[in-house]
């Protein structure tokens, strides 16, 4: 069964991440937050092929939902700053 720590971990194999955060508990549904200088200069669906990529088969067969919000260290300070 896949869990958030596993995807957590073949993201942050494949991926240069500064911040990573998985979460959902039944096993096929799961929420990730993803920073990365690797997602600069890239559009989101150029930044979320990155991390279906980093997941590989696992997309295809063992994840039924993956909702991703990426973001480059930039704007995760910039989301930070605008919280405080």
């Amino acid at each position: 069964m896949v869990t958030s720590e596993s995807i957590k971990i073949h993201i942050e194999n494949a991926l240069q991440c500064e911040f990573i955060h998985v979460e959902g508990d039944d096993g096929q549904h799961f929420n990730a937050i993803i920073v990365s200088i690797e997602f600069r200069d890239k559009n989101m669906v150029e930044q979320h092929k990155l991390v279906y990529r980093a997941l590989g088969e696992k997309m295809a067969h063992e994840i039924h939902a993956l909702s991703i919000k990426t973001l480059t260290p930039e704007q995760w300070e910039k989301n930070k700053q605008n919280q405080s």
